[in-house]
């Protein structure tokens, strides 16, 4: 089998949880190639694991101090330079194309006419799940941005759908040294200076695409992106402040983490994720950098860690074979294996959603 794997590359989420289908497709003997697009070529790193990758300019939002930036995204979006790339993208000699909300690959599908899987968190919200912000223009993205022959979508709760739980890379917890991890790309490295400031006794590490060089600045250890620097920061903190995308608060989760989320403003899949992991009672939620928010927030324990299975090795025997087992099968397969801290089983119950709850574990969906 011989797949063509399209990822976005606007959030690191999307390319961490891509690097872990890598490895497990990998080690079923699938042939992948990798095709990139959201951001310019240069500003990948980590990048090892994909091979001989290529890139794409694609389309992707931009943001100023915390907010979507519509006049931004239009103004620097290039549509013609998407079609070029849609058209010239050559499929011939590929079984199936996966698509991670990457639309170059997806379009190319389609017009082409091989077979696609939309692999993605985006993908959920084909389903009632729980929402917000979401208007026309929101709606029209989610079904056109990178349109799939079939869609599996991933989430931190399948809400009674055909939904598998996250992908997430295996990560153990080091030496808990009281640390915060920050990690807020879409705000300014100078208001995440300012706020955090203020808290002189409390020790955060702020990863952040403006950082060139590691230094210290009082309480706030400044570094640049790397995966494996963040991977042993988030192992050791004792929490995660950071926007609401959906790979770092699935990590988070896995680790017993507690979570402060700022989602990104103007963003609907961010509003919707930080609304979801507030309504589990999995993460405390601020609309804006708020230093009152903040202190409350350091002041609370974690609830507990969420237990979620090796879905990106099922998943990828599930595609080695041909797809012979029933996607249903395998989603409430995953779903039975999947522990949920005590408060989150309360809160489910609370919500009417814990028929298929027994002390923290899901059956039978």
């Amino acid at each position: 089998m011989r797949i063509l794997y399209g990822v976005q590359g606007t959030g690191n989420g999307h390319i961490s949880r891509c690097r872990t289908m890598a490895g497990a497709l990998a080690r079923q003997g699938v042939e992948v190639d990798f095709l990139f697009s959201g951001r310019a070529p240069e500003a990948y790193f980590d990048m090892t694991a994909f091979g001989a990758y290529r890139t794409a300019n694609g389309l992707t939002f931009h943001s100023h101090d915390g907010r979507v930036d519509l006049g931004q995204t239009l103004c620097r979006s290039r549509p013609w330079q998407l079609v070029q790339d849609v058209r010239s993208l050559a499929l011939a000699g590929y079984d199936r194309v996966i698509t991670d909300f990457e639309p170059v690959t997806a379009w190319a599908a389609r017009l082409q006419k091989v077979p696609s899987l939309g692999i993605s968190h985006q993908a959920c919200f084909a389903y009632p799940i729980p929402r917000r912000g979401e208007d026309w223009a929101a709606r029209l993205i989610m079904r056109r941005y990178a349109p799939a022959s079939q869609s599996i979508g991933l989430h931190w709760f399948h809400f009674g759908h055909p939904i598998l739980p996250p992908i997430i890379d295996p990560l153990l917890p080091g030496t808990e040294d009281d640390s915060i991890l920050v990690y807020l790309p879409f705000e300014s490295l100078a208001a995440v200076r300012t706020v955090l400031a203020r808290f002189g006794s409390q020790r955060f590490v702020c990863f952040h695409p403006e950082v060139r060089e590691t230094h210290l600045e009082g309480n706030l250890l400044c570094q640049p992106l790397g995966r494996e620097a963040f991977k042993r920061a988030l192992g050791s903190c004792r929490g995660v402040i950071s926007n609401a995308g959906f790979e770092l608060a699935s990590e988070a989760l896995t680790l017993g983490k507690k979570l402060l989320l700022k989602p990104l403003l103007g963003q609907f899949e961010q509003a919707s994720n930080a609304m979801t992991l507030e309504m589990l009672g999995l993460a405390e939620v601020m609309p804006l950098l708020e230093a009152n928010r903040i202190r409350d927030w350091l002041e609370q324990d974690a609830v507990g860690a969420v237990s979620y299975p090796d879905v990106a090795d099922e998943l990828a025997s599930w595609l080695a074979s041909g797809e012979r087992e029933p996607l249903s099968w395998l989603v409430s397969r995953l779903w039975n294996r999947v522990c949920f801290p005590e408060a989150t089983c309360d809160r489910l119950t609370e919500l009417g959603l814990a028929d298929n709850l027994k002390c923290g574990l899901l059956l039978n969906i």
